[in-house]
């Protein structure tokens, strides 16, 4: 199960879980482009259901996850990468309704996932691998505004506590630091705040900005048998950002 996947990381990551031979269920919100994605899919001779959905409505996110079970037999793993962000606005400017949908989507959205997919897990013998996707801002203080820093925050708490609660019933959890990487969010970002562009591409060792199919290699690993002794992690791809 990927969510986000109509774009950006989501969608990168669905058509390498794929060519990897994965049986995907993808959510979106854009039904269109997700449905488009899983013809894609299917066409090149994989298997991907679309199931349109909101993660921050809990009955779509369990709609996605019965799905599942019903024309798979189960849920092996899942990438919860839905996120939405703003920049450029100060804290004590920020509106109330802004640090609600972005908690709601970041925070709240992994928090929906998690709650329908640990149970999905815990009913099959082999158990399972999640993945959040998390940010440099989880860690730090990067520029982006003070609602995503804190929702990306949690976003790892949140991780650590269900790779804590569930290791022992087979149950991997871990969350993804991604640094700057080129998908619609960041162009959004940039189009509101193009002063950030230099502090994106400089923080990084590399100076440069991530392809979306990079950090879903990283994603593919952690939800690999090849990670099966990796849990309760953050694991970076950030190009660096972290280690200076």
């Amino acid at each position: 199960m990927i969510t986000g996947a109509s774009s950006g990381i989501g969608e990168a990551a669905a058509r390498l879980f794929a060519a990897e031979g994965a049986a995907l269920v993808l959510m979106a919100r854009r039904a269109d482009r997700l449905r488009a994605l899983a013809d894609d899919i299917t066409a090149a001779g994989g298997s991907a259901l679309a199931v349109p959905g909101d993660v921050t409505d809990p009955d779509d996110v369990n709609r996605a996850v019965e799905q599942a079970a019903q024309t798979y037999g189960g849920l092996d793993a899942a990438f919860n990468n839905a996120g939405w962000a703003t920049a450029g606005t100060a804290l004590h400017e920020t509106d109330d309704s802004v640090f609600t949908q972005v908690l709601d989507v970041n925070l709240r959205g992994v928090w929906n996932c998690l709650k329908a997919q640990i149970p999905a897990m815990l009913a099959s013998a082999t158990g399972g691998s999640i993945v959040n996707t998390a940010s440099v801002a989880g860690l730090r203080a990067t520029g982006a505004t003070a609602p995503y820093i804190a929702a990306k925050h949690a976003v790892i708490g949140l991780t650590r506590a269900a790779a804590d609660e569930y290791g022992e019933q087979g149950i991997r959890v871990n969350a993804l630091v991604v640094g700057s990487t080129r998908t619609e969010l960041i162009d959004d970002v940039l189009a509101k705040a193009p002063s950030l562009k230099d502090s994106f591409v400089s923080r990084s060792v590399q100076k440069r900005i991530a392809a979306p199919d990079e950090v879903a290699q990283a994603a593919a690993w952690l939800c690999s048998r090849r990670a099966s002794f990796v849990t309760g992690t953050a694991m970076a791809v950030d190009g660096g950002w972290t280690a200076t």
